[in-house]
């Protein structure tokens, strides 16, 4: 069996880019050969042991990239492992935690077809300085403190529990 992993990302201000590069380092200490790139960088399938697929929700959408790309390789990913994570929540409270699972949830189901072997939320990072057009012109968004969730060690526990998958 192959050792070679993919860990494709999308992502829109980069936090989300550098949770796919602690999975990736994390999947790496376990001895696994790890590309991390972007989704929409059309990474090659063939010759993968396992698919890691990240990306944030927004707006209560799963990231249109992670979507086109489970759309464009889905013949491919029917036939791998595949292990997906979303960021989500920028508050540590239950309630968010619970909307964003039940969101993320929903996404995945309007794939009857994609069957993960993991599925995790992680926190997310919020910055109001890097709101884009049109969200930069909602000032609720502006006015919301930075936050940044993530927590490091819980995504590294998640990465290397996908090592020992088939």
């Amino acid at each position: 069996m192959s050792d070679s992993v993919l860990v494709g990302y999308a992502t829109r201000s980069g936090s989300t880019k550098e949770v796919a590069e602690a999975v990736a380092a994390a999947l790496r200490e376990d001895g696994l050969h790890v590309d991390c790139q972007p989704v929409g960088s059309t990474p090659t399938l063939t010759g993968r042991r396992m698919v890691v697929l990240g990306a944030p929700l927004y707006m209560f959408k799963w990231h249109k990239d992670a979507l086109a790309f489970l759309s464009k390789h889905r013949n491919a990913l029917e036939k791998l492992p595949v292990a997906v994570f979303a960021l989500g929540p920028f508050h540590d409270e239950e309630k968010e935690w619970q909307a964003v699972g039940a969101q993320f949830d929903k996404e995945l189901v309007k794939l009857p077809w994609f069957n993960p072997v993991a599925r995790q939320v992680f926190g997310g990072k919020f910055d109001p300085t890097k709101l884009r057009f049109p969200m930069n012109l909602i000032p609720a968004l502006r006015n919301m403190p930075a936050s940044d969730i993530r927590n490091w060690e819980q995504i590294r526990t998640w990465a290397r529990s996908l090592a020992a998958k088939p």
